[in-house]
């Protein structure tokens, strides 16, 4: 019986080491498939902590737009301008992260929980940092189109941009499998539309860096309650509002913290760049329905793709996700113009019948 190769990863991991019996992998993962192991400083003394080394994962669906070449090469930039980011090494013309060690602030409080004042203040310092990151102070090669790079301050442009990704990356780059599904539980392509209409006029902010996708797991604290952030692969230039936005609808803060968040990052980026908070009264709550959206189409691919084929898309199953895509309908129904949503048995339904038809389960990333 022959064995499978090693995939690329684990070959990069073994040879940086020189020892197999001490790398740790395949790390639980949707973007990566990731090794851990010790590499020794570069006088070869001692050791030098623990380095990652990854590569994507095949026969995935990718939901979200890449903007910079390397997420390495980004990280390697911000040195010494933002905190609490891992380190880079390079070895053997391979660019390799420290790993961080410690636990994600989800494992340490879960969704919908409070964040320690502690912490918290380490995120407005976060927020501080990308703040002070400019477009003119950042020199990263980018992989994103011209089309995808607004003037400075074009918010309007930038989340247009972000409408137009969704709808030909996610929506109409998926319609050939996914256009009964998404009819029956009622968005079809008229809803880009609506959203466009509801979100347009946005106040003009200066850009600056941008993680994208500040939520629990992507925090890690370590045993000195330091604060790191990792993964920066999402990460773009554009409006310093919508990086608030989308933390705040990724982090689910009970109500009175994410209203106290809020007003301290409104001082901190105004302290920073003046202007950079301008409009947020009323821009947040649309850039918020924009996130609402956002997650209709990709959670109706993922809800639909999570179903076992196997078991005979079990009732259970598909009225549990008929259940969680109703509520994810339901907040999206104002800014995608929802006359009415189906109820959670009909997304049920729907979803199981996509099942029975297309018979085959996949893996698919999560926004």
């Amino acid at each position: 019986m022959s064995l499978e190769p090693p995939s690329t990863a684990r070959r990069y991991a073994v040879e940086a080491c020189g020892n197999p019996g001490v790398v740790e992998g395949p790390l639980q993962g949707y973007h990566h498939e990731t090794y851990v192991f010790p590499l020794a400083d570069e006088s070869g003394a001692a050791p030098a902590g623990r380095w990652k080394c990854r590569e994507p994962r095949t026969g995935l669906l990718w939901f979200d737009r890449r903007c910079f070449d390397s997420e390495e090469q980004l990280l390697a930039a911000l040195s010494g301008r933002i905190s609490g980011i891992p380190d880079v090494r390079d070895f053997g013309g391979l660019r390799l992260q420290r790993f961080v060690e410690g636990r994600t602030l989800g494992a340490v409080r879960s969704s919908g929980l409070s964040v320690p004042g502690g912490l918290l203040r380490q995120i407005v310092g976060l927020f501080r940092e990308l703040a002070e990151v400019t477009p003119e102070t950042l020199v990263v090669k980018r992989r994103c189109e011209a089309r995808d790079r607004p003037e400075d301050g074009d918010t309007d442009g930038f989340l247009d941009r972000l409408v137009s990704f969704m709808e030909e990356s996610v929506y109409l780059a998926n319609l050939d499998e996914f256009a009964e599904l998404f009819e029956e539980v009622g968005v079809g392509g008229g809803a880009f539309e609506n959203l466009r209409e509801h979100v347009s006029g946005l106040t003009e902010r200066p850009f600056c860096l941008l993680h994208a996708d500040l939520h629990r797991e992507n925090f890690i604290v370590d045993p000195g309650q330091r604060l790191w952030t990792i993964d920066w692969e999402l990460a773009m230039v554009g409006d310093p509002l919508y990086d608030l936005a989308t933390h705040l609808y990724l982090m689910r803060y009970p109500r009175w913290q994410a209203r106290g968040l809020t007003r301290r990052w409104v001082s901190t980026v105004e302290d920073v760049r003046p202007g950079s908070s301008e409009g947020w009264q009323r821009d947040l709550g649309l850039l918020m329905d924009f996130k609402k959206a956002q997650s209709v189409f990709t959670d109706v691919i993922r809800a639909a793709l999570a179903l076992d084929p196997g078991r005979g898309a079990d009732r259970r199953q598909s009225e549990g996700a008929g259940r969680k895509l109703h509520r994810v309908l339901a907040e999206a129904a104002v800014p995608l113009g929802l006359e009415s949503v189906p109820a959670p048995d009909r997304v049920a339904d729907a979803l199981a019948r996509w099942c029975r038809v297309h018979g085959e389960a996949g893996e698919v990333l999560p926004v």
